[in-house]
């Protein structure tokens, strides 16, 4: 397909990436008379200085600014963009995430990269009423799988993860207090013990951004 490099070219200039395409299936939940999936998303902090110099305001500024990119991107491919935030109902895009590339759960319930650890995440998807070529699939296994510490689980204050899942609340509480400054102004303390994927790291600003909003979706 000749349009690869010029669609890779098209999201790198907003510092956003082609994550793996997959042909879905009948149970898939692909938008109706879908042939081929594409994910868009980021990793690292790239992503972030193309949002911070054109920036809005608002909790929805980041979901604002991906739909105003991925429209434009969309239509000089003949695609149609959707995005997690698209519902309810919700499109599956973690299932279609493990389907186009080689990602799985993590102890902190990311989805943990070989390459970019923890330190990505996914703004929409294309989708090609064509089934397109694909490179074969990344097979790739959880580098959870080799890691014996997992500092993960051991290194949150407040021991939010653990056997029984994310203790939310726990977590907020921490967030809210002076004690969680440290996970408010630098990304979740826990998230940033995984030894996967360190160059990706999120600058302070974008991690700030993250966290802020995750603590105001909860009151």
């Amino acid at each position: 397909m000749t349009m690869w490099p010029e669609i890779i070219a098209a999201l790198a200039a907003h510092g956003l990436s082609p994550r793996g395409a997959f042909h879905p299936g009948p149970d898939d939940g692909a938008p109706v008379g879908a042939g081929t999936i594409l994910l868009i998303g980021n990793a690292g902090p790239d992503m972030w200085r193309a949002f911070a110099s054109a920036r809005g305001e608002g909790d929805h500024a980041l979901d604002e600014w991906s739909v105003m990119v991925l429209d434009n991107i969309a239509q000089q491919f003949d695609a149609t963009a959707h995005y997690p935030s698209d519902g309810p109902p919700y499109l599956p895009f973690q299932r279609w995430a493990i389907k186009a590339e080689p990602v799985h759960s993590s102890p902190l319930g990311i989805l943990i990269h070989p390459d970019f650890g923890l330190w990505h995440g996914y703004r929409g998807a294309l989708v090609f009423a064509e089934t397109l070529p694909l490179a074969p699939r990344d097979e790739r296994a959880s580098p959870c799988e080799t890691c014996a510490d997992r500092p993960c689980l051991s290194t949150c204050p407040v021991a939010a993860f653990g056997e029984a899942g994310y203790d939310v609340p726990a977590c907020a509480a921490h967030l809210r207090t002076d004690a969680g400054a440290d996970c408010m102004g630098l990304g979740c303390r826990a998230r940033r013990a995984c030894p996967v994927g360190r160059d990706y790291i999120y600058e302070p600003a974008q991690a700030e951004f993250h966290m802020a909003a995750f603590l105001r979706a909860r009151g």
